[in-house]
């Protein structure tokens, strides 16, 4: 049975956001997306040749709520997932006893993070429905920032 949803990427924490992306360019990785987040922190996706994973770079200035110093060893930051839908992502995670850390929405997206039994933390994000249009002229529209990362 396939699965709807999507492993795309596994994050990882960089102090020094243009020397990670320089190293990883020298090992064949392609810049494939680049972000902020609302928080300050900046995301960057890169790709490799003939591969479909991607290695999202994260970077939390001080000041930003999820910066914390570091040592060696502790940069990875998560897995992201995508997920039609965000709801079936929510109830599977929660069966198989993951702990509910964040839910937001942002942009287009609703980004929900879990822990793992060992505190990894899991990313999954999918499309918010837009709201109908109502027969009257007033039509409501949700506005939302987009996906940041907890990172």
């Amino acid at each position: 049975m396939r699965s709807r949803f999507r492993f795309l990427y596994s994050g990882v924490r960089v102090r020094n956001l243009d020397r990670a992306i320089r190293f990883y360019q020298q090992l064949g990785f392609r810049i494939a997306a680049r972000g902020t987040m609302e928080h300050g922190g900046r995301w960057v996706q890169l790709k490799f040749p003939g591969s479909a994973h991607r290695l999202e770079l994260n970077y939390y200035p001080q000041g930003s709520r999820y910066y914390v110093p570091f040592r060696p060893g502790e940069e990875f930051d998560h897995f992201g997932f995508f997920a039609p839908s965000i709801e079936d992502w929510v109830k599977i995670a929660q069966r198989a006893g993951a702990r509910k850390k964040l839910d937001f929405v942002e942009g287009r997206s609703r980004v929900v993070y879990f822990e793992d039994p060992d505190g990894h933390w899991l990313e999954g994000f999918g499309h918010v429905a837009r709201p109908r249009k109502r027969r009257a002229s007033s039509s409501l529209r949700r506005r939302a920032p987009r996906p940041s990362r907890r990172t």
